[in-house]
């Protein structure tokens, strides 16, 4: 998903990653690896003028070819997604209040 964090948040942004990076099967190192590429791959296809949102999963698989790190994420993960219905309803109730 890292086509939607640029294209959602943009660059003016901290991006912080936790349990992918931590949890890679080659260790942090290699966790963190996989993030910057995947990262770098998303921001040279958007300044060269592609669909990189379209075409982002397609950009991922193309850069883990020459990264190692992003090649055992992308294994590793393949099949998560982060399509979750939102839990945070809103559950307000409007409450009479007395004016002064």
């Amino acid at each position: 998903q890292m086509h939607q964090l640029l294209y959602y948040l943009g660059d003016d942004v901290v991006l912080q990653f936790g349990g992918g990076t931590i949890g890679h099967p080659d260790g942090i190192q290699s966790g963190a690896t996989a993030n910057r590429v995947a990262l770098e791959s998303m921001v040279l296809a958007r300044n060269e003028g592609r669909d990189y949102v379209g075409e982002g999963p397609g950009i991922l698989r193309n850069a883990a070819t020459t990264c190692g790190p992003l090649k055992a994420a992308l294994d590793l993960w393949k099949d998560i997604t982060f399509d979750y219905t939102s839990t945070d309803t809103p559950d307000f109730v409007e409450v009479a209040t007395e004016s002064k």
